[in-house]
């Protein structure tokens, strides 16, 4: 199995795990929760009415993800003109955020973070030359 496949079983894992699928039965029920979880959405708006999140994230990467992650539950991710690449724009009910988006989000960026940051690795040495580590700390020298 590839590293990318691996990957990809990795993160359904804990997709699944959030949704509480583990069997193709479960997944149905996973979707329906989904779609549970949207019509909750959907009737908290009065509620607790969606508030605009800005999510401010370190790279690309975990942008596309959290992205990805608004558009499954059907939240409109957008950012203002001169904003940031890196910067998301949301307007989703706190409740949801703390119990549900962010959490998943968490663990689905780890282990996308540490497959990426691996697979960089591995090129670096491979392809330029074998040591990448970190480049040695010195002492500044004292002016006198």
């Amino acid at each position: 199995m590839s590293d990318f496949a691996r990957l990809i079983e990795k993160l359904k894992l804990i997709d699944a795990l959030h949704s509480g699928a583990t069997t193709p039965g479960e997944r149905t029920a996973a979707e329906n929760a989904r779609q549970r979880i949207r019509e909750k959405i959907e009737s908290c708006k009065e509620s607790a009415p969606p508030i605009e999140y800005k999510f401010t994230l370190k790279n690309t990467w975990s942008r596309k993800l959290l992205v990805a992650l608004l558009r499954r539950y059907d939240i409109k991710p957008y950012r203002y003109y001169r904003q940031r690449y890196t910067t998301v724009m949301a307007k989703v009910s706190k409740i949801f955020v703390d119990k549900t988006l962010w959490p998943e989000f968490l663990e689905l960026n780890k282990e996308l973070t540490a497959h990426i940051n691996e697979t960089a690795e591995r090129i670096i040495n491979e392809a330029i030359f074998g040591d990448s580590s970190e480049a040695e700390e010195i002492r500044a020298i004292a002016h006198t």
